[in-house]
């Protein structure tokens, strides 16, 4: 039984370490808590191996060394997990017995699936944020915390003079899709979910990096100098000093209440735009809190009930490998169809060779699939019990699905990439995607049109685009006179795409749009960029190493260097504009500006960028604060009667470009 304990406590540090410090989870919560209670029963069944550096013995931590620790005011613990109705009832008549005559009221709460934080205040100013890290002490994360627009620097109303508030950091789940699509597109590893995402950007040591994902916080709590005897009253309260409070919390009565809260959101919980994995229940009066007091890790006064995540079992019909622009080659399970969460299910994705290993498939195997964040099928275990004794163990492959070459490994990465970027059609074909994308340089071509051009040897690379004519593309399949004429007026209006742009378009590895924004104000064209070196690429600011040699490797290439004579040929902006920042800046500086509906001369992002580069802000909510607004074809009509009701002028587009001196 001694080997077990061991071979528990082992594994469960490793899990530990996946989650808290990779943010790489190999299990799920349930199968690592269904770990975690088989220990503790038998640590009681045997107490002559008690282990103080057991993983029971203990919070499980997100301390980083690369963060300052400091103590917590009050120990910030975690909640024991439940995941029966049976187990809510147990607590329930716990607290009652402890509780003795007292009337006992319960306060339901969304359990927020994030990275958990306290914030101190000090006559209203943010002074600290936390991590929860081993609960006595955390990183000190003030910096990155300041970054979240759901974060008050400055307190309102009839604030307290010195306050702490705890609450969890969270990704809303659709900013974490197009996060992740994102990541990819750069050859960058993506997140197995939204906590993660979380948890990952928290450490990050930039906090202008942190500015720029999109992350929420929701307060949940304050564990000292309780404006009054109720907990719900204090997150009302609270809600006034101008937390981020969902108002979604329910004080309840009896037990049959409590019940009632957690089937309502276990059915609802799909609409949020965040990810919940429970509800918390606590006892709302502050003063039987008190006297409840804690365990050795939790508190008495409040449980957690977990959902259990919808799965479902189906077979394994193959497994596919997919090749990305990068070279990236992604491993693909094609499944049984299988109805999960709504919806029919028929692959799933299996990350890298890794997962395959941790998840030792087999040829016709069962498994069991769930959605990742309610969204995104991933398979969590397989049903080893029905496998066929022939199955074959599923290899990843050593070579392209698609040209043939052999894959190589780099160190320190997960993924498998196919070496022959130039002749591989799906890579080819990708970086012509990545190209002509709307954030990119906007031309607007279909994925089949792309690979239809491809295919005819008609592109081969993205500066073929400007060579294309009218009775190349007239003579096409599904092309006809006006499809033509836009795809020609596109591309011409494509090469006055600024600088910046052009260089996020060309897919350099390790290069989004924001570091393409910051090499493009740092060497402001394309020839500069060409021929500085490492030393000088690392000294801009937010540029690191792996960038700046990304950045050489991409320009080594002749391919690369004749893709971008073809653009300078055909007329592509490869330099900054001339124009100075300071003449722009003063068109729209400082004017607050909502953009809604679509526009004929530019795309809305194009019209984003052009407020920003004349100095302006954008801003997504009308209100009084608001300079203009900015209208195109199929305006909100709810936007638009808002802006009339403040008062808010009402630019069209020719309104607008003329303001700037653009013309149409």
């Amino acid at each position: 039984m001694q080997q077990r304990i061991e071979e528990l406590r082992k594994l469960l540090h490793e899990h530990n370490y996946n989650y808290y410090v990779l943010h790489s989870p190999t299990i799920t919560d349930i199968e690592f808590d269904t770990l975690l209670q088989e220990l503790q029963q038998l640590e009681e069944q045997y107490p002559e191996y008690f282990d103080q550096n057991s993983p029971t013995q203990r919070v499980g931590s997100d301390i980083d060394a690369q963060f300052v620790q400091e103590p917590h005011s009050y120990p910030m613990l975690s909640l024991a997990n439940s995941y029966s109705k049976e187990d809510i009832t147990d607590f329930d008549v716990r607290v009652r017995k402890l509780a003795g005559n007292n009337v006992i009221q319960y306060t339901c709460e969304l359990k927020y699936d994030g990275v958990a934080v306290s914030l101190q205040y000090i006559n209203g100013k943010l002074q600290r944020a936390l991590t929860r890290g081993d609960g006595i002490q955390g990183d000190n994360i003030t910096a990155n915390v300041r970054t979240i627009p759901t974060v008050p620097i400055q307190l309102q109303g009839n604030f307290p003079p010195e306050i702490e508030i705890r609450g969890e950091i969270v990704m809303p789940r659709t900013k974490f899709d197009q996060f992740n699509i994102e990541r990819e597109k750069q050859g960058e590893q993506v997140f197995a979910n939204p906590r993660n995402a979380a948890a990952g950007s928290l450490k990050l040591q930039n906090s202008k990096e942190v500015a720029k994902r999109p992350l929420e916080a929701f307060m949940y709590y304050i564990p000292a100098h309780q404006p009054t005897n109720s907990h719900f009253e204090n997150l009302s309260i609270a809600r006034t000093w101008g937390f981020n409070i969902p108002d979604v919390a329910k004080k309840c009565d009896t037990l049959e209440q409590v019940f009632a809260y957690i089937d309502t959101w276990d059915k609802k919980r799909k609409q949020l735009a965040f990810d919940i994995d429970g509800i918390v229940i606590k006892v709302d009066s502050i003063q039987l809190q008190q006297e409840l007091g804690f365990t050795a890790k939790i508190p008495r006064w409040a449980i957690a009930y977990k959902f259990k995540a919808e799965q479902a079992r189906t077979r394994l019909l193959s497994v596919s490998f997919q090749v990305g622009r990068t070279g990236a080659v992604t491993p693909v399970a094609n499944l049984e169809p299988v109805k999960l969460a709504g919806t029919i299910v028929k692959r799933a994705t299996l990350h890298n060779s890794d997962q395959i290993e941790q998840l030792d498939l087999h040829t016709d195997d069962y498994v069991f699939i769930e959605k990742g964040g309610e969204i995104i099928p991933k398979i969590i275990r397989t049903d080893v019990t029905t496998r066929n004794l022939f199955a074959q163990k599923i290899q990843f492959i050593t070579t392209c699905p698609e040209c043939g070459s052999s894959l190589i490994r780099p160190i320190g990465e997960a993924a498998y990439y196919c070496p022959n970027q130039y002749d591989c059609p799906p890579q080819i074909c990708g970086r012509i995607e990545h190209f002509v994308s709307r954030k990119a340089m906007d031309i607007g071509i279909a994925e089949a049109t792309i690979f239809q051009l491809y295919t005819e040897g008609l592109i081969r690379d993205v500066g073929d685009l400007y060579s294309l004519q009218y009775q190349q593309l007239i003579s096409l399949d599904r092309f006809a006179e006006k499809s033509v004429q836009n795809l020609l007026q596109s591309l011409e209006k494509s090469k006055h795409i600024p600088y910046h742009r052009v260089l996020y378009a060309l897919g350099i590895r390790y290069v989004g749009e924001t570091v393409a924004k910051t090499l493009a104000k740092a060497i402001p064209s394309i020839d500069a960029l060409k021929t500085a070196s490492i030393l000088q690429l690392e000294q801009i600011p937010e540029i690191g190493t792996k960038i700046a040699e990304s950045i050489k490797q991409h320009f080594k290439e002749p391919y690369n260097n004749i893709i971008i004579e073809k653009l300078r040929n055909a007329g592509v902006c490869l330099q900054a504009q001339e124009q100075t920042e300071t003449i722009k800046q003063d068109i729209l500086k400082g004017a607050s500006i909502i953009i809604s509906g679509v526009f004929k001369s530019y795309s809305r992002e194009h019209m984003k960028e052009l407020i920003e580069q004349f100095g302006g802000k954008n801003v997504s909510s009308i209100s009084k604060q608001t300079t203009y607004m900015l209208a195109g074809e199929g305006i909100g009509p709810a936007k638009l009667e808002k802006a009339m009701e403040l008062n808010i002028p009402i630019l069209t587009e020719e309104d607008f470009l003329n303001k700037l001196g653009i013309s149409i």
